[in-house]
Order: structure tokens, then C-alpha cells, then sequence
């Protein structure tokens, strides 16, 4: 949460030719995160090499997805800004295109990557698999000073659930508060008390990270890549990671499918298996997380969720 990037991500930024002008934006970097999980608080490194210790990245998510979006032209992508996507277009059962409001797009291959929305899963009508009830994360932004949050994030666990707060530029600060109850508290309780003081910066917002997973997250002309295909709620860490890989990963599969090296069924397999396993991976090793905090919430021994 709060633009926070494990180091674990330049090796795919490399790959795709953004690594120098990410490490040259400026973005706040740190070696580790606070954390106060049913203990005192401790500080979690990210590691070293012989280079030195290794540093994530505070990403401005507006900078960010710039950097993304210019690499992306230079390498002859066609990018239509406004344009809004109406559904997709079948024939003979299979995705064909996209109907926008500029008109037909045909395709090969449609990668949805428009978020948690589920755009294109909706509209096939595929079904989508629930690890949790319905949760929600506020978040917002406060400006000011907070010297204690200056070097690294923290996350701190509490009997309903946990509170990030990270300075993510020079003098503004984010946090994010997350109930494991599926409860809405009044707006000042979502404010820590580390950052009450400051200036807010806009409102507080939320959003749906309850876990679930899109079944045929590929299939005949299509693959859905990030949150499109799985969402986790932020603590898994691993959001901006799979959202980067899943479209690599659907890219890498669609050209092996165009050249005809594999056949369409098996690598829209391939894939969905591959986002099957990481999304069982990631929700087993939340549940274990969440199993150690003051006060368990009891929906995690509940039968009508993913095991």
C-alpha cells in the first residue's frame, strides 16, 4: 500500500527498459518496513548484496504509470487517450475486438488490464472465485511533518486489523487502514495518530480489495493481467508485482499463440493456472498472517470461503 515498491521489482522494470528512468524519478526509496504484529514493533529489511543493502521504492503512481505509458509508445504501441471501452466484440465465440466509443477495434488478442472492475470478465460472464467477505481499504494523504515515518513505512496490526502510514514525497504522507470486519468506522479512525496534526490532502477514499479471483482468467482472445484477473487486499504485497508480470507473461503467450510454436487452449491454460497458484499461494500466507493478529477474524476458518 501507499505507492510502497519491493526492490524484488526492478528485475521486470529492467526487462522492460524503464529500470534507469524509475531509479532516476526521484521517488523516496527505503531499506525496510516497521512492523507491529502482535509484538513490539520490529524493523524488516529488505536484504542486502555485495553492493549494499537493498531499497523499495515510494513510486508516485501518477509518475509511475507515465514512465510505463512512454515506453510503451516508444516501442510502437498506439495509445487512444480518451477512449472508452463499451465491452467486447465475439465471433464465432471468441473475442474479436472491443466496441469503444470511437468505434470497433479488432484484435487477436484482448488483454484486459483496467483493474478490479472486472470490465471484460463481466461482460463473458465468467465466474469468479471469493477467499474473503467483502472488504474495504481506506487510504488518504495528509501533508506536514512526521520526522518518526521520514525514513521507512510502517504497518501496525491492532484486534480489528492494520494501519500503514508511509511518507511517499517530501512532506506528504499516506496511510491505509484496512478492517478485517468488513466495517466502516467514522473517518477520524482511520486517521493514525502518528499523522493526526497534519493537513489532509483531498479526501479519503476506499477501495474493494476483497479477494477474489476470476476464473478463465484466459481464453479463446483473451487474457485478463492484474488486478482485472485477481485481487488480494494490500497486505499481501504483491499487487503492482502481479499486475507488471501477468501482462508480461500474457505478452510472452499471445506471440507463442500468433506464431503458432502453441496452441491457444494450452497457453490460455497455462496461464490461468499460473494465476490460480499465485492467488492460493498469496491468500494461504494472508490467512496465516491474519491468524496471528490479537483478535483472528472469524470468517478465516469459514467454509464458504476459498480454501
Amino acid at each position: 500500500p501507499g505507492e510502497t515498491l519491493h526492490p524484488g521489482i526492478e528485475a521486470p522494470l529492467r526487462e522492460l527498459g524503464v529500470l534507469e528512468c524509475v531509479s532516476q524519478a526521484s521517488f523516496l526509496r527505503h531499506q525496510g518496513i516497521w512492523v507491529s504484529w502482535n509484538s513490539a514493533p520490529r524493523f524488516v529489511a529488505y536484504g542486502a548484496d555485495d553492493s549494499g543493502p537493498w531499497h523499495g521504492f515510494q513510486a508516485w503512481r501518477a509518475d509511475f504509470d507515465a514512465i510505463l505509458l512512454k515506453r510503451a509508445r516508444e516501442l510502437g504501441v498506439e495509445v487512444r487517450q480518451p477512449c472508452r471501452v463499451l465491452g467486447p466484440t465475439l465471433s464465432g465465440g471468441r473475442v474479436s475486438g472491443l466496441e469503444t466509443a470511437e468505434g470497433t477495434t479488432e484484435a487477436r488478442f484482448v488483454v484486459d488490464a483496467a483493474g478490479s472492475g472486472h470490465l471484460l470478465a463481466r461482460r463473458l460472464g465468467l465466474p469468479v472465485r471469493r477467499g474473503s467477505p467483502r472488504l474495504v481499504a481506506r487510504f488518504g494523504y495528509l501533508k506536514g511533518a512526521c520526522p518518526d515515518r521520514d525514513e521507512s513505512p510502517a504497518i501496525v496490526a491492532d484486534e480489528k486489523g492494520w494501519t500503514w502510514t508511509a511518507r511517499v514525497r517530501p512532506n506528504l504522507y499516506h496511510w491505509t487502514r484496512l478492517d478485517l470486519d468488513g466495517r466502516r468506522p467514522d473517518l477520524d479512525y482511520f486517521v493514525p495518530d502518528e499523522l493526526r496534526g497534519l493537513s489532509p490532502c483531498g479526501r479519503s477514499r476506499g477501495a474493494d480489495v476483497s479477494w477474489r479471483a476470476v476464473e478463465e482468467s484466459a481464453g479463446p482472445g483473451y487474457f485478463l493481467a492484474g488486478d482485472a484477473a485477481v485481487v488480494l487486499d494490500p497486505a499481501s504485497s504483491h499487487g503492482v508485482l502481479r499486475a507488471i508480470l501477468s501482462g508480461m507473461l500474457a505478452g510472452h503467450l499471445i506471440v507463442e499463440a500468433v506464431a503458432g510454436s502453441r496452441c491457444e487452449d494450452v497457453v490460455a491454460q497455462s496461464y490461468d493456472a499460473w494465476l490460480a497458484s499465485w492467488f492460493a499461494r498469496d491468500a494461504a500466507e494472508l490467512r496465516d498472517l491474519y491468524g496471528h493478529l490479537p483478535k483472528p477474524p472469524g470468517w478465516l476458518s469459514m467454509s464458504d470461503f476459498l480454501e
